[in-house]
C-alpha cells in the first residue's frame, strides 16, 4: 500500500504512468489522492510534454470520484496552464474557466463565482469574445459590491478598463481605470495598480492627451519604486508605451531615451539576447530620425532575435530593414529583406492551404471513426437482442434458470464493455472535433496578429478575408463537438453563427441585418464545409461593396432541400448591384474560391443584380460526394 506522504513526483508518475499503460495500473492510481495530482499540476507548468494529458487524467479521475469544488479545481489549473502556455487557442482557458464557473454556481460561495466571472473575462478578451467579456464583468461586479469586496472591484473595473481600450473605446478605457485605481490603492494591491497606468498611458496617447499619458508613466514608476520594487517588468512596459507616445507626439528624442531605457531594464533583468527583441522599437526610431546606421544596427539586433525564436511571420521589421539597406546604398540587402518581407506575407495563407489539407486528413479519420461508431451500435443492438432472447428463455424453462442467468450476466457484461468503449470513441470524436476548432482558430489569431502590422490596405482586406474563411469552418467543427450528432451541422444555426462573426468583423451591426429565412436543415461536414466557405464570401462581398458609404442594408440567406440529390441556397442583398460594365474590385480571389466550390459540389450559379444582388445555386449533392 502506498502511504500517504507520497512525493509529487512520485503521483504524477504513477498518474501517468498508469494512464499510459493501462488497466495493470489502475490500483497504482487510485492510491494517489487527487490533491497530490493537483499540486503537481501547480508546480509543474514547464512540463510541456506530458502536463496536459496528467492534467486529462486527474480531470478523469476528479469527475468520476469527486466533489464539484474538487472537479473545479482540477478545471482551475488546466485553464491557468493553458493561458500560460500559449500552445492551444484562448478558446480552451474560456473553456475551462467556464467549467470552474458551472461548478462553483452549484454552490454557495459567491466570492468564488465572482472571481471567476473576473477571470473568464479576461480570458474572453484574450480571444477577442469582447461582448461575453463585458457580461461576465457585469455579473461580477454586482456580487463584489454586495460582499463590499474592494479588492475584487479594483480588479474588475480594471479589467474593463482593458477590455475598453483593447474595443479602442478609449474614454471609458480611462473612465473605469479611473474607478479602479482608489480600490488597488486601498487594498494595496500595487502590482495591479501600477498595471493599470498602461491603460491611462495608451488611452491618453491614442486620444491626443499626451501630457496625461505621460503623468501616468511617472505615477507607474514611483509606485513600483516605492511600494512593490520586485514588480521589474511594469517600468520596462511603461517606458515602452510612453515611447508609442512620444512617436505619436513626433517627438523622437524623448521616444529614444524612453525605448532605450526600457531595452536596458530588460536587460538587467532577463539578459541581452532574450530582449534583443526591444531593439526593434529602437530601431525604428532611428528610421525616423533619418539616422540610417544606427537604425541598421538595433534593427539587425532585434530581427536576428526575433529569428532565432522562430518568429516568421515579420514584416514592418523586414520592410524597415530593407528601407534602411537602401538608403544606405546596399541594394543587394534591401531587396533580400523586401524579398522576405513579401514572402512573409504570403506565409499566412500558405499556412492556411497546409491547415486546409490537414483538415481533410482529420476529416477522413473522423469519418473512419463515424463507421466505427455504427458498427458498434449495431452489435449492441444484437446484444441487447440477445439478452431479451436469453429472459424469454429464463421464464418459459424454469428448469434452466440458473444456467440462463449465467449466460444473460455474462452477456451483460460484453455490452456494458461494448457501450464503454462507444461512448470512449464518441469522445474521442469529440476531441477531434475540438482540435481541429482549436487549430483554426490559432490559424485565425495568427492572421489577426500578422494583419495588425500591415498598412496596404488591399493586404490588409486579403488577410481579413482569410480570418473569415478559417472562421468558418472553425464554426461548423464547433458545432461538431457541441451537439448531439457528430456526423450533421444544422445549417441555420450556423449561418446565424457565421453571420454575427463577420458582421463583428467589419463593425456592422448596427448598419446590415443578415436574415436567416430557411426551415431546419441538416448537412453532412463534407457538404457544409464548401458551403460555409461560400456563404463566407458572398457576405463578405456584400458587406464590402453592397453598402457604401456606411449605408444600413439587409442581406437574406435561405437555403432548402428540394430532394434528396438536390439542394439550393440564395444570398440576397438590397445594395447599389452591379452595372454591367463595371469593373470588377477586389484580387478575385473569392470569385474563384466559389467558382471552385460550386464545381466541387456539382452545382450550377445564377446571379442577379436587379434592385441589388442575388446570387443563387443549386447542387446535386450526391453526385459530389
Amino acid at each position: 500500500m502506498i502511504k500517504p506522504t507520497i512525493t509529487f513526483l512520485t503521483a504524477y508518475f504513477l498518474c501517468f504512468y498508469s494512464h499510459s499503460q493501462g488497466s495493470k495500473n489502475v490500483k497504482a492510481f487510485n492510491n494517489v489522492s487527487i490533491d497530490s495530482c493537483i499540486s503537481w499540476m501547480k508546480s509543474n507548468f514547464e512540463n510541456v510534454d506530458v502536463y496536459h494529458d496528467m492534467a486529462l487524467q486527474t480531470l478523469k479521475r476528479a469527475q468520476t470520484n469527486e466533489v464539484d469544488s474538487t472537479i473545479a479545481k482540477v478545471h482551475e489549473e488546466i485553464s491557468v496552464w493553458h493561458a500560460y502556455n500559449g500552445l492551444f487557442s484562448p478558446d480552451s482557458a474560456v473553456y475551462h474557466t467556464g467549467k470552474v464557473l458551472e461548478y462553483h454556481q452549484n454552490g454557495t460561495d459567491k466570492k468564488k463565482i465572482a472571481d471567476t466571472y473576473e477571470l473568464l473575462s479576461r480570458h474572453y478578451i484574450k480571444s477577442r469574445r469582447l461582448e461575453e467579456s463585458q457580461s461576465a464583468l457585469f455579473n461580477a461586479i454586482p456580487i463584489y459590491e454586495e460582499l463590499n469586496d474592494d479588492e475584487g472591484l479594483g480588479m474588475a473595473y480594471r479589467t474593463l478598463g482593458v477590455l475598453y481600450r483593447v474595443m479602442k473605446d478609449y474614454k471609458k478605457s480611462i473612465e473605469y481605470t479611473n474607478k479602479a485605481i482608489p480600490f488597488l490603492d486601498k487594498t494595496k494591491n500595487y502590482g495591479l495598480l501600477g498595471m493599470a497606468q498602461f491603460n491611462l498611458i495608451i488611452s491618453h496617447g491614442k486620444l491626443g492627451e499626451f501630457e496625461k499619458a505621460y503623468r501616468a508613466t511617472d505615477y507607474a514608476l514611483k509606485v513600483v519604486r516605492e511600494k512593490v520594487p520586485e514588480e521589474t517588468f511594469i517600468p520596462v512596459k511603461a517606458l515602452s508605451y510612453r515611447g508609442e507616445v512620444y512617436v505619436l507626439a513626433n517627438d523622437y528624442e524623448n521616444a529614444l531615451k524612453d525605448y532605450i531605457k526600457s531595452w536596458e531594464l530588460c536587460v538587467d533583468i532577463i539578459g541581452e539576447k532574450r530582449c534583443a527583441t526591444y531593439r526593434t522599437e529602437i530601431g525604428q526610431v532611428y528610421l525616423l530620425q533619418e539616422d540610417y546606421k544606427k537604425a541598421l544596427e538595433h534593427l539587425s539586433a532585434g530581427v536576428k532575435e526575433y529569428e532565432r525564436q522562430g518568429k516568421n511571420t515579420m514584416v514592418k521589421q523586414y520592410n524597415d530593414l530593407s528601407q534602411c539597406y537602401t538608403h544606405l546604398g546596399d541594394f543587394k540587402n534591401a531587396l533580400f529583406y523586401k524579398e522576405k518581407a513579401n514572402n512573409n506575407e504570403k506565409q499566412v495563407l500558405e499556412n492556411k492551404i497546409v491547415n486546409l489539407e490537414s483538415e481533410m486528413v482529420i476529416k477522413y479519420e473522423t469519418g473512419k471513426k463515424n463507421e466505427a461508431l455504427a458498427a458498434q451500435n449495431i452489435l449492441l443492438e444484437q446484444k441487447n437482442r440477445v439478452q431479451t432472447l436469453i429472459i424469454a428463455i429464463a421464464c418459459l424453462l424454469g428448469i434452466l434458470l440458473f444456467a440462463m442467468a449465467y449466460f444473460f450476466n455474462k452477456s451483460k457484461k460484453k455490452t456494458s464493455i461494448i457501450k464503454a468503449k462507444n461512448e470512449e470513441n464518441e469522445l474521442l470524436l469529440k476531441e477531434i472535433h475540438h482540435r481541429v476548432k482549436n487549430n483554426l482558430e490559432l490559424v485565425k489569431s495568427l492572421i489577426a496578429l500578422q494583419s495588425a502590422e500591415i498598412t496596404d490596405t488591399k493586404t490588409k482586406d486579403a488577410m481579413i478575408a482569410s480570418q473569415n474563411r478559417v472562421q468558418s469552418m472553425g464554426i461548423i467543427h464547433q458545432k461538431l463537438y457541441q451537439g448531439k450528432n457528430l456526423g450533421s451541422i444544422d445549417m441555420k444555426d450556423y449561418f446565424i453563427n457565421l453571420s454575427s462573426g463577420i458582421l463583428d468583423t467589419f463593425d456592422a451591426d448596427d448598419k446590415v441585418k443578415i436574415e436567416c429565412a430557411m426551415d431546419q436543415l441538416e448537412l453532412d461536414v463534407d457538404t457544409a464545409v464548401p458551403i460555409g466557405l461560400i456563404v463566407n464570401e458572398l457576405l463578405t462581398n456584400a458587406l464590402k461593396y453592397a453598402f457604401p458609404d456606411n449605408n444600413n442594408g439587409k442581406i437574406k440567406i435561405s437555403m432548402s432541400q428540394l430532394n434528396q440529390d438536390v439542394l439550393t441556397l440564395s444570398v440576397t442583398d438590397n445594395g447599389i448591384g452591379k452595372s454591367e460594365n463595371a469593373v470588377a474590385k477586389g484580387t478575385g480571389f473569392g470569385t474563384r474560391l466559389i467558382n471552385l466550390l460550386t464545381q466541387q459540389l456539382n452545382g450550377i450559379m445564377k446571379e442577379s443584380y436587379n434592385n441589388g444582388t442575388s446570387i443563387s445555386f443549386q447542387f446535386k449533392i450526391n453526385a459530389s460526394a
